[in-house]
């Protein structure tokens, strides 16, 4: 990795011998072995056998989750927040484990899309909700840095499955919830694009 990190320097018509650049290849390397650990993340030893049995069928939300990923159009960083939600049938989470699985996945190469229903559905496979619930706001560096360069736009995508998607009422109530207290100042305004793929 640290050779081609070389090679991509000179090719932009840098020096990568120069005092500021010698040490970049390690640092590069070391920083995306960190953004994209998340391919070597095992879910199960992340939750760690934190799942309770409980006696309780009301709706569970962890909200403003700080995430970061890697667009994979570009290399460039998009992040935000994301709200969970989800409805117990017999099992819970241990609550410090929903961010964690936010972190699995976004440490990736990702699009927000893909990342919004991995999300929901590795809750789902692992509790068997009544429903879950997820919504992420990010904005994307490759929207705002480059393109159509558009720095306040950001993207809201959400994934509804079980009675989040089935029962409007339900449905309300969790977006109606995350928008109390919400760090993020634009939560309901119209959202920007998503990135995607050009030449």
């Amino acid at each position: 990795m640290q050779d081609a990190i070389r090679k991509l320097l000179t090719d932009l018509g840098e020096d990568p011998d120069r005092e500021g650049l010698r040490d970049t290849p390690k640092r590069v390397e070391k920083a995306y072995k960190f953004l994209t650990s998340g391919y070597s993340a095992d879910i199960d030893q992340v939750l760690n056998n934190a799942l309770f049995s409980v006696d309780y069928s009301e709706m569970v939300i962890v909200k403003d989750i700080d995430f970061y990923s890697l667009c994979e159009h570009h290399l460039l960083p998009f992040f935000g927040k994301c709200h969970v939600a989800y409805i117990p049938s017999n099992k819970v989470i241990g609550l410090s484990k929903i961010p964690r699985i936010v972190d699995v996945f976004a440490r990736r190469l990702q699009v927000q899309e893909r990342l919004t229903n991995q999300i929901a559905d590795t809750i789902r496979d692992k509790i068997t909700p009544l429903g879950v619930a997820v919504v992420m706001e990010a904005s994307h560096l490759c929207m705002s840095m480059r393109g159509v360069e558009k720095q306040n736009s950001f993207a809201v995508t959400s994934a509804m499955q079980g009675a989040f998607r089935n029962n409007a009422r339900t449905r309300m109530e969790f977006l109606e919830l995350i928008k109390l207290r919400s760090a993020s100042p634009r939560m309901g305004e119209p959202a920007g694009y998503a990135c995607i793929a050009d030449e």
